[in-house]
């Protein structure tokens, strides 16, 4: 199963590049962006007679993409990787951050209030994920294990430069290995490895200087199948970024996630770190 999973991540790659490559034949600008970074946060205590125990937390964070800008094409791609560890007291380290995403998006100016668009993106852990609540813990996740691509065709509407929202059908697999509870129909006998689901995708991307230099960004992505529209994946991603100066920020990062497959409750997780950025270019 891994060694197909490559293999669609290959061809994935090389659709990619087969686009970069017809749209570069456009007149048109290229726009490149990345910057890697760790977010730390710790608490150290000697002797202290109130409670609470040492902690530390980091994250290594990276964050790249590449916008074309044409007069009748764009073409935006961006790559997220996040992946964390906390310490408490005398506890090993624990993964709290673990977490892959790479999107493209083309779309096409057609006159209209909105642009007719095609996308591909892939979500995946980066490496074992574990359920810490039971003892022993339990691996729950590993690299393209789950793994989900998806892809949409439908409308964009970009002409804010702090807002972007499409709309569109959408095909969702799922690739499992061990883990199939992430695919499995629980209406066959078998444990299925791979999943199929069909339906609509809305992904909505918001970013506003608010104040000199603190920064909002936030990222809502909605998904529901056409056998059960009542139900909807959700995935809402936000931060507030105070930049210090050019290395250094503080980060408060939300985010809240609904996937009846992974759990029946909403996921949250909230952080607030110091975070030393390096802009590449």
């Amino acid at each position: 199963m891994k060694q197909k999973a490559k293999y669609i991540i290959a061809f994935i790659i090389i659709c990619y590049s087969f686009t970069i490559a017809q749209s570069d034949s456009l007149k048109g600008i290229w726009v490149p962006n990345a910057a890697v970074g760790i977010n730390v946060s710790q608490i150290a205590l000697s002797n202290w007679t109130q409670g609470g125990e040492n902690s530390i937390t980091w994250t290594l964070i990276g964050n790249g993409g590449m916008q074309y800008l044409g007069e009748d094409w764009t073409f935006r791609n961006r790559l997220k990787i996040a992946f964390g560890r906390t310490k408490i007291g005398g506890q090993d380290f624990r993964t709290n951050d673990n977490d892959l995403f790479l999107e493209a998006v083309l779309s096409k100016n057609i006159g209209w209030s909105v642009d007719p668009f095609f996308s591909n993106s892939i979500r995946t852990p980066i490496t074992t994920g574990y359920n810490y609540k039971v003892d022993p813990f339990v691996k729950t996740a590993d690299f393209f294990d789950p793994g989900y691509v998806t892809q949409s065709i439908g409308f964009t509407y970009d002409k804010f430069a702090a807002l972007k929202t499409r709309l569109g059908f959408a095909l969702e697999e799922t690739f499992t290995n061990k883990y199939r509870q992430y695919s499995d129909d629980p209406e066959t006998k078998e444990l299925e490895a791979f999943k199929l689901e069909t339906g609509f995708e809305s992904v909505t991307y918001f970013q506003q200087t608010v104040y000199a230099k603190l920064i909002a960004k936030s990222m809502l992505r909605l998904f529901t199948r056409f056998e059960n529209l009542d139900v909807w994946d959700v995935r809402w991603d936000n931060s507030i970024i105070a930049k210090i100066n050019d290395l250094i920020n503080v980060n408060f990062n939300f985010l809240l996630i609904y996937q009846k497959k992974q759990s029946i409750k909403t996921q949250i997780k909230q952080t607030l770190q110091i975070s030393f950025i390096y802009t590449i270019f």
